[in-house]
């Protein structure tokens, strides 16, 4: 649950999503702040992970999840998006996240700084 300072930042609730799914057993996340969030969370179980929406506030997060390859679209937004990639990185085989754009526009330079620290992205501009 976010909370104000000194709570937990609602900027990085998002993030505990591919967190506790990768945790045994069930959590809840409760995004109180921003209006339908967490409708984007459920993004993730194009991965493999398994998340029930409770309301458009708050997600059921049942693991530990295995994430998956896939061939997706990013959502438009960018910590949904963001979340994709995460749990793409920590799939076995190959990913493809499509229109990077609201990535890249929330963060410079993503792939070649994931990749110095030992991630395998290659950006195609052009498919």
């Amino acid at each position: 649950h976010p909370n104000l300072w000194p709570g937990i930042n609602p900027d990085n609730i998002p993030y505990f999503v591919p967190i506790v799914a990768v945790a045994k057993g069930r959590t809840l996340i409760h995004d109180w702040i921003f209006e339908n969030r967490a409708i984007y969370y459920t993004e993730l179980t194009k991965i493999g992970a398994n998340i029930e929406l409770a309301d458009p506030h708050r997600v059921y997060v049942t693991g530990p999840t295995k994430f998956t390859n896939a061939d997706v679209v990013c959502p438009p937004a960018l910590r949904p998006a963001s979340l994709l990639l995460i749990g793409m990185l920590a799939a076995q085989g190959t990913s493809i996240l499509r229109n990077v754009y609201t990535i890249n526009r929330g963060y410079e330079d993503l792939a070649q700084r994931l990749n110095s620290l030992g991630a395998n992205i290659t950006v195609i501009n052009h498919i």
